[in-house]
């Protein structure tokens, strides 16, 4: 086990300094340019566990193999083709299954037969969770199954591929990119201009920003509220979900930033996977809004493959259902991710049943005030519940912390003061997002505007911002 790298480390920003400047060296020659991005990119995942690597591999050639194959396999022999894509889903699922839900279904099972009276012994599995596994395998995956849908022509350079597998500024938590995006962008010669470093540049600030100011500093309150069943009376369990979800939200939030804008910076774009998520007026805006590339690529390769919406009312929300259940267990091997998975397909089948969403979409602008507000309410309401079910160490916690939210003696001001000053700035800037509909409208202000807030996102970071290095939320997962 080496010294894992994150964004917010040393070892990391020596790594990337070293890499910018090779890379910048070299950004004319393709072969070079990606060499260097790949040899950066083992080494910032082999740090973690140098074991890792193995599987980054077998992911990198199996699917470089199997679009390949599926490309020169003819139309005409479907049989083939489906042969080589099973090849595929079963080798990236397997991997999934192995390393990340073995054990937990394994447990499961034990715990069904004993409650039963059955004793069985448990056979388990000694491995650690690869660190970024489900981001890298859904992104091999969709590879593949665009090539057999004829969406994609495979590429033959298998350096090209191998860098879009490990491409490090996204590896370990996103976004899951598509290779339709990614690949023609590793390919290209590289466009660097100043409005993309100048935009880079702000992208990494306001995502350390909200990561090591509001992310880490709130982070207190919830690592003490959930560490216990019972309810923790110095933090509010109101005040814990609140700071949870503050937290989640700057923590993978500010990660996808850091990363857009280290990628930004190598004059790469990768897709925006938050759009103000917490001013979604539905679920299935909520879903249009977090974790962009996660619930598109469930979309697309889940959703739409089970039938989508297209065969009547009661099919739609059963694939409601699954999709969201496997999506709530894709973040991790527990139950209570599947019950918020559960939950919030639960909650995109009553609004498509009293048909809020529908409404929503065709008369927003025409809403008054005062009804917007109140589905706002509504949904933000259902959104934090949601994140007490994420979590929640076991079920008896969220009953416990459920009961707890209605009780009237557990308000205290004190930390919920401290955790709204951490989450001001970021309410004000969203404001302004929203306001200007443009998620980098900071970067289009006067100049002299930028280097202001520039120098006092610093200053917070510098004095009041969490300074010990800390792992971002979803790199467990």
């Amino acid at each position: 086990m080496g010294v894992y790298m994150i964004f917010n480390s040393q070892q990391f920003m020596v790594l990337f300094a070293i890499t910018y400047v090779l890379f910048l060296l070299f950004r004319n020659n393709v072969n070079i340019r990606n060499g260097i991005l790949l040899v950066a990119s083992y080494i910032f995942y082999g740090s973690w566990n140098w074991h890792f690597l193995a599987l980054i591999l077998l992911s990198t050639g199996v699917d470089y193999y199997v679009g390949i194959k599926i490309d020169e396999t003819s139309p005409t022999n479907p049989n083939r083709r489906k042969h080589f894509i099973l090849i595929s889903i079963i080798f990236n699922l397997g991997m999934l299954g192995i390393f990340k839900y073995y054990n937990f279904f394994a447990a499961s099972l034990f715990d069904l037969f004993m409650s039963m009276g059955i004793y069985l012994d448990p056979i388990t599995l000694d491995v650690i969770l690869p660190v970024g596994i489900s981001f890298y395998t859904f992104q091999t995956l969709s590879y593949s199954i665009d090539i057999y849908r004829e969406k994609l022509k495979p590429t033959r350079n298998l350096l090209t591929f191998a860098t879009f597998v490990a491409f490090f500024p996204q590896l370990v938590a996103g976004p899951i990119e598509r290779a339709s995006n990614l690949l023609p962008q590793l390919s290209a010669p590289i466009q660097l201009t100043p409005a993309k470093i100048h935009s880079a540049l702000f992208l990494i600030l306001w995502g350390y920003f909200k990561k090591v100011f509001i992310a880490d500093k709130v982070a207190q309150y919830v690592n003490v509220a959930f560490s216990t069943t019972s309810v923790n009376t110095d933090v509010p369990v109101i005040v814990a979900i609140i700071a949870f979800s503050i937290q989640i939200y700057c923590d993978f939030s500010g990660y996808t930033d850091i990363a857009r804008g280290i990628a930004r910076l190598m004059g790469i774009e990768l897709m925006v996977n938050f759009r103000l998520p917490y001013f979604a007026l539905s679920p299935s805006d909520f879903w249009n809004r977090w974790h962009i590339s996660l619930s598109t690529w469930l979309r697309d390769y889940l959703y739409i493959p089970l039938g989508g919406n297209k065969k009547g009312q009661w099919k739609t929300y059963r694939n409601l259902m699954i999709t969201m259940l496997l999506g709530g267990l894709w973040h991790g091997a527990a139950w209570n991710f599947v019950l918020w998975g559960g939950y919030h397909g639960l909650l995109l089948i009553l609004y498509r049943i009293i048909g809020k969403t529908s409404k929503m979409r065709s008369v927003k602008k025409q809403l008054p005030t005062f009804s917007i507000v109140a589905q706002w309410f509504l949904m933000i309401s259902f959104t934090l519940y949601g994140w007490l079910l994420f979590r929640a160490e076991s079920v008896d916690q969220i009953l416990v912390m459920t009961k707890q939210i209605f009780s009237s003696d557990i308000y205290d001001g004190t930390a919920l003061l401290d955790v709204s000053i951490h989450a001001l700035p970021l309410l004000i800037m969203q404001i302004a997002q929203v306001r200007s509909k443009d998620l980098l409208m900071m970067t289009k202000q006067k100049l002299w505007i930028q280097f202001t807030v520039s120098i006092i996102l610093l200053l917070l970071i510098l004095i009041y911002g969490h300074h010990e290095t800390t792992e971002f939320i979803y790199f467990q997962f």
